[in-house]
């Protein structure tokens, strides 16, 4: 049955790689696939998929105003599609989720989206909040921290390095302008200062065990009965 996927990950993790890569492997088997990617990235060109490993495809591109359902419904009508892919999912909106939705259940056909989970406030991107709630399966794209730990966060760096704290949502760049980190690191990249200290108890002295005459005492007090004289 066809799917929705989503795969998710943070900066530079490999998304387009395998999104690339997954394409082609339809292709090895004869099968005609179409790609879309935001026309709102254009840093390989426009209507251009690129990977940092130098991979590339041609794809048409959407904006918030396309309707993804009927421009796939209207692809289908003169041929047929064994799957969609999606870059840059991020930039979707929910209506355009819902869309893709409808195109796995309706249209039968599966659709595989790759896109960035959070911005560089940590935040949902719209696009992305929707795929987490309707993709039938999720699926995580892992890089590393410089501390080499998951990267799940990213950071928007200024012209001195440091990591912006304000600004849009959305500003195409790439290593230039951004960089994963771990949650720890990505905290201390925004000056968060607020960490919590452990509470230190004093250490408790061990319990004596009872003794055997207390032991039976007290099994014959929770019994309801007395001990039986001798």
């Amino acid at each position: 049955m066809p799917k929705l996927y989503f795969h998710y990950s943070t900066m530079n993790a490999g998304k387009s790689t395998a999104l690339l890569q997954a394409n082609h492997n339809y292709i090895e088997r004869g099968m005609r696939t179409h790609l879309l990617t935001a026309n709102l990235d254009n840093r390989a060109g426009v209507g251009k998929i690129a990977s940092r490993v130098g991979l590339s495809a041609e794809a048409a591109t959407f904006d918030a105003t396309m309707d993804i359902g009927a421009h796939l419904t209207e692809l289908l009508a003169h041929e047929q599609i064994a799957c969609l892919f999606i870059d840059e999912a991020q930039f979707l909106t929910k209506a355009q989720v819902w869309q893709l939705a409808k195109v796995v259940d309706d249209l039968k056909v599966p659709v595989m989206a790759y896109g960035l989970r959070v911005d560089f406030q940590g935040e949902l991107f719209p696009g992305s909040a929707a795929l987490l709630a309707l993709a039938d399966e999720l699926r995580e794209v892992r890089t590393i921290c410089h501390c080499g730990k998951k990267a799940t966060m990213v950071v928007r760096q200024g012209p001195d390095g440091k990591a912006l704290l304000e600004g849009e949502q959305v500003q195409v760049g790439g290593n230039e302008t951004y960089v994963s980190l771990c949650r720890k690191h990505f905290r201390d990249a925004i000056g968060d200062s607020t960490s919590l200290q452990p509470l230190h108890h004093p250490p408790t002295e061990p319990m004596s065990p009872p003794s055997a005459g207390a032991s039976i005492a007290a099994a014959a007090a929770l019994s309801g009965g007395e001990e039986s004289p001798q």
